[in-house]
């Protein structure tokens, strides 16, 4: 699996781009197979065009929703320990 940054604003990291891919281990990083690297473009400026991934770029690049962070969990509750 290749890896590449979201800070690139590639098609692999767009919300619009419909290739297989899944989030990094690192945040706001892509996992993809540089073997399969291409996918449709949907509902951006080449609409139903496949678009190579880590190459290709445009002016209408929006963040894949899946490298979202999602909120911090809460930290768990410690029961009061205080003397009887």
């Amino acid at each position: 699996m290749a890896i590449q940054s979201a800070e690139r604003r590639r098609c692999l990291s767009c919300n619009r781009w419909g290739g297989e891919r899944r989030p990094g281990a690192d945040p706001d990083t892509v996992e993809y197979d540089e073997d399969n690297d291409r996918g449709l473009c949907q509902e951006g400026p080449w609409h139903g065009t496949s678009r190579r991934g880590p190459r290709n770029a445009c002016g209408q690049w929006l963040k894949w929703i899946a490298l979202e962070s999602a909120p911090a969990a809460p930290a768990p509750a410690h029961p009061d320990k205080t003397a009887p």
